[in-house]
């Protein structure tokens, strides 16, 4: 039985050899199966403004349904576009807008679904209202108001190369960076006292961004290579330091440290004054406040700025800094005497907002990247005699004879001006 069952195991394995050579044998003769890669995927092409980010599109579906059909294309209209140009990169249909996400694909299309009734205070934000804060009556007056103060330019070493400086003769230069954060420090402790929590953006001379003009040469070169001079290429890449890089990193700063209720810009104005050296001084005075919108026909074929104009209508900042914007506007206006500028009743780079002679929406970086409610100040012409005046009268406490009437300092009337306009607007009613 054991030897018969030996044979049999022989057999088997015998069979298993055979078996297995035979179908390699086969194999042999057998051709690979062929493997079609898939096509290599086209390379998207976004057009970008200098030192724009690719956009996240996705991260607007948390605004499906928040915003009606007739709220986005009156806001659209209104305040956020200057011309019917966006026709070209957003269709509007009755519950839908599908939007150009790549201006070089006009067929990849965003769709934003509109909502029955406005749902605009579930869309996500940060920020809050003045109705969501609901300051009690007998408390501070801005208590629980967090306000972030991001002063102007940069000043300091920089300020020249800012172009936000001029001097005459052995007087004291007049550099923009420096006064807006002097402005911001006599701010700072005058809000806590009235009970809001205030983080300053920057608190220095020292840029937020780690770029250089040096370490932006490079892609000053590539993105204009028919830019040959070298001093043109450096000019650029100043200009792509200061006016670019430094605002997209105090926005970062803005949205993902600070996360205020409202952002509050100072600049002073000015008009051309030619050699900083030897300026020219002139009669007008004026001023305005600026909100986001009036994207220019240009603006709006970026990517990326076409996609931070939705968003922006999205958040419904727009009405928050029109609401706080048209009190601090009367009441700076009241305080200043000061009159407002005076922009072309056509202009393709401003929109008035709420028929307020004061209240301008215009596209710049800072109301635009940051995600919150923004109040954007240019009062004072710097080169006007009367301001240059002020200027050299420097700060003080009280009243002072300057350019020929008693006034306060240009510094103290600025600070007092916006922290009454916060407390009027705030202000809990009786």
């Amino acid at each position: 039985m054991k030897e018969e069952s030996s044979k049999k195991s022989v057999v088997t394995l015998l069979t298993l050899i055979v078996a297995a050579f035979l179908g390699a044998w086969l194999l042999s003769f057998m051709k690979p199966p062929v493997v079609v890669a898939p096509p290599p995927a086209k390379p998207v092409n976004y057009r970008l403004s200098p030192l724009g980010k690719i956009p996240d599109w996705k991260s607007l579906e948390a605004y499906q349904g928040t915003i009606t059909h007739e709220q986005f294309l009156a806001d659209l209209t209104q305040y956020f576009t200057c011309s019917n140009a966006w026709q070209e990169f957003i269709e509007v249909r009755k519950s839908h807008a599908l939007i150009v996400e790549v201006a070089s694909d006009r067929k990849r299309t965003f769709r934003l679904n509109f909502a029955p009734t406005s749902e605009l205070e579930k869309a996500p934000r940060f920020w809050r209202t003045k109705q969501e804060m609901r300051i009690p009556a007998g408390k501070t007056p801005l208590q629980g108001l967090h306000i972030a103060i991001d002063a102007g330019h940069i000043g300091g070493e920089w300020a020249q190369m800012e172009e936000r400086w001029f001097k005459i003769g052995d007087g004291k230069p007049v550099t923009e960076g420096d006064m807006t954060l002097y402005v911001a420090k006599l701010l700072q402790p005058m809000l806590e006292q009235k009970g809001a929590t205030v983080s300053m953006v920057r608190k220095d001379t020292k840029p937020l961004t780690s770029d250089r003009p040096a370490q932006l040469l490079p892609l000053v070169r590539e993105q204009n290579p028919s830019l040959s001079n070298p001093f043109y290429v450096n000019k650029a890449a100043e200009s792509l330091f200061y006016r670019t890089s430094e605002i997209r990193a105090r926005a970062t700063h803005v949205n993902q440290v600070l996360k205020p209720d409202l952002v509050l810009c100072l600049h002073f104005n000015a008009v051309g004054w030619g050699d900083p050296a030897n300026p020219t001084l002139v009669d007008e005075n004026h001023f305005h406040i600026l909100l986001n919108g009036a994207f220019t026909d240009e603006e709006i074929g970026y990517d990326d700025q076409r996609f931070e104009m939705i968003r922006k209508i999205l958040q419904g900042t727009i009405h928050e800094e029109a609401a706080v914007g048209g009190v601090m506007a009367d009441v700076f206006a009241k305080q200043s005497g000061l009159p407002p500028y005076p922009y072309e009743p056509d202009s393709r780079r401003a929109r008035n907002v709420a028929g307020h002679p004061y209240l301008w929406a215009r596209n710049l970086l800072a109301n635009r990247l940051y995600d919150c409610p923004v109040i954007f100040f240019e009062p004072y012409v710097m080169n006007s005699q009367v301001v240059y005046e002020r200027i050299q009268a420097g700060d003080y406490p009280g009243m002072l004879v300057v350019a020929g009437q008693p006034q306060k300092s240009i510094y103290r009337e600025y600070a007092d001006a916006v922290v009454d306009g916060l407390l009027e607007y705030y202000k809990v009613a009786p």
